[in-house]
């Protein structure tokens, strides 16, 4: 495995957060993009794992038939539409409120058909917190990795600000294994999106879990869950505090 990591892929021993994905360029082809926000369902459903971090993450959480969830930086909101289906079959209702300050995202998610219990803003967390709102879970997906450090620290402060019961931030765990297999799944996969480009940047601008570990503020936990994931969590000890 060494010798292929050290063929195929770049140096992955330190995170390069110089990168600059495609997907986050004011000037990307709309088109495009619009087929990467088409094509996360089908990604997130085999790389984010995001089935087993509502398992083990969330659902636990839940003392009721209704609570409420806001997703940060929802991108299409494919994440936020799964939880609710899960919760669903389990009996509660989640109500989700999925954000992005990106107004091409929510341009995208116009497109869709609506969901029972989804809501889409076109806003920031801050912008939630300023307008006093409150949530029992609040959630991101493949966010973390695209922050600077200013920005890392304000979602952070954001989130235990916006949380009833907890916080549960999901990113990629940066390996040379993650970055080779990600490429040969999307080899001949997902022609005229940026979900390969995107993917194999992403992987280079994530954290290992030191890390990420390092810049967690007290009282944060940073979990592994396999294959290749990483869980910043924060749990709200006293619900509603």
């Amino acid at each position: 495995m060494m010798v292929l990591q050290q063929k195929f892929a770049p140096s992955l021993t330190a995170r390069d957060d110089a990168l600059v994905e495609r997907m986050d360029e004011p000037s990307c082809d709309r088109d495009t993009l619009f087929r990467t926000y088409a094509d996360f369902p089908r990604v997130n459903r085999v790389v984010s794992g995001w089935r087993t971090t509502y398992l083990s993450q969330i659902r636990p959480r839940f003392t009721g038939p209704v609570h409420s969830l806001v997703d940060i930086g929802s991108g299409g909101g494919d994440v936020a539409r799964a939880l609710i289906d899960w919760a669903r079959r389990d009996g509660v209702k989640l109500d989700v409120t999925a954000i992005d300050p990106d107004p091409r995202a929510a341009d995208y998610v116009r497109t869709l058909p609506p969901a029972l219990g989804f809501a889409y803003r076109e806003c920031s967390s801050t912008d939630l917190v300023d307008e006093g709102a409150r949530f029992d879970f609040v959630v991101s997906n493949h966010v973390l990795h695209h922050l600077a450090a200013a920005e890392l620290g304000t979602v952070l402060a954001d989130s235990k600000r916006l949380a009833r019961r907890a916080v549960v931030h999901s990113d990629i765990r940066r390996s040379g294994a993650a970055y080779l297999l990600f490429s040969a799944f999307t080899a001949a996969r997902f022609r005229g999106s940026f979900i390969r480009e995107d993917g194999l940047l992403s992987i280079r601008r994530s954290y290992s879990r030191d890390e990420l570990a390092a810049l967690a503020p007290r009282g944060w936990t940073v979990k592994t869950q396999a294959p290749f994931r990483l869980l910043l969590v924060f749990e709200r000890h006293t619900p509603g505090a």
